[in-house]
């Protein structure tokens, strides 16, 4: 069931969260009294204005409505979705069911859900393509993890020229594909951006099994900043992750409350300078 979208200024509006808009479902009659109307236009006012920093982005899950799907960032011909299902597949029946959420994504024509390698990769390729911008993209995505708005840490970064695939492709089948709108890199930066940010309130708010880590949340980016710093290849980096492997111990160890190494009020990028292994 899609939720009805308003597109304002690229900004996209769920119309079915009922204490907003009092919309009846599968119907496309808006009844709205006078307080409701007045919500209607703060909430426009609060996506046109809104920095998308993880405690908002948290609230947004918090308050999607059962068996609804909301775009929630659209850039081309790319969308990140999210969606809360009812009920729960035989794989996630240890899950809450009131906090699950799924994180989908659509390229055109094409929906799915994506997975931890796709932001990881694509990180890994920028960097091959442009290794000076190393310790930008390590900070604004340690700033991320940290909670701050991916639209923000990556604004300048995605006006970079990230040439992934250039040597591989001839100039006619480059020119093709930015037409059709996906340029040189696998997705806009600020989409890997925000589905980082998803992949960690997923963790941070769903997962529910022991960890070695604290926050649990250290795991994933324990291994974006590894892709990105680029220590081996690339094949070997994806096996080790999809083994479950933890990352480097250089990339999380002193960051890790449940690490006896563990060091408070830690530099940025404090693992460039770590002779852990």
């Amino acid at each position: 069931m899609n939720s009805d979208l308003i597109i304002l200024n690229s900004a996209l509006i769920n119309l079915k969260i009922s204490y907003w808009f009092g919309i009846v479902t599968n119907s496309s009659e808006l009844h709205l009294g006078h307080l409701e109307l007045f919500a209607y236009f703060i909430n426009i006012y609060h996506y046109l204005t809104y920095f998308m920093d993880k405690s908002k982005m948290l609230n947004t899950v918090k308050e999607l409505p059962f068996d609804t799907k909301i775009t929630i960032y659209k850039k081309d011909n790319t969308e990140v979705q999210l969606f809360r299902p009812s009920k729960l597949s035989a794989r996630f029946k240890d899950y809450d069911v009131k906090k699950n959420f799924q994180i989908g994504f659509k390229e055109g024509n094409r929906e799915f859900r994506p997975n931890h390698l796709r932001v990881m990769i694509d990180l890994n390729l920028r960097v091959r393509s442009r290794p000076e911008l190393k310790e930008k993209l390590l900070l604004a995505f340690d700033n991320i993890f940290y909670g701050k708005d991916p639209e923000k840490e990556l604004g300048e970064l995605e006006k970079e020229q990230y040439e992934h695939f250039s040597n591989l492709l001839s100039s006619k089948e480059i020119d093709s594909i930015k037409k059709e709108g996906f340029g040189n890199s696998l997705n806009p930066l600020t989409i890997i951006g925000i589905l980082a940010q998803l992949f960690i309130i997923e963790q941070e708010y769903v997962y529910h099994k022991e960890s070695k880590f604290e926050p649990p949340t250290l795991f994933f980016q324990g291994w974006v900043r590894e892709f990105i710093d680029n220590p081996k290849e690339i094949d070997n980096l994806c096996m080790s992750v999809c083994k479950g492997q933890p990352p480097l111990a250089k990339y999380v160890k002193l960051e890790n409350k449940k690490d006896k190494k563990y060091v408070e009020n830690l530099a940025p990028l404090w693992y460039l300078k770590s002779n852990l292994k």
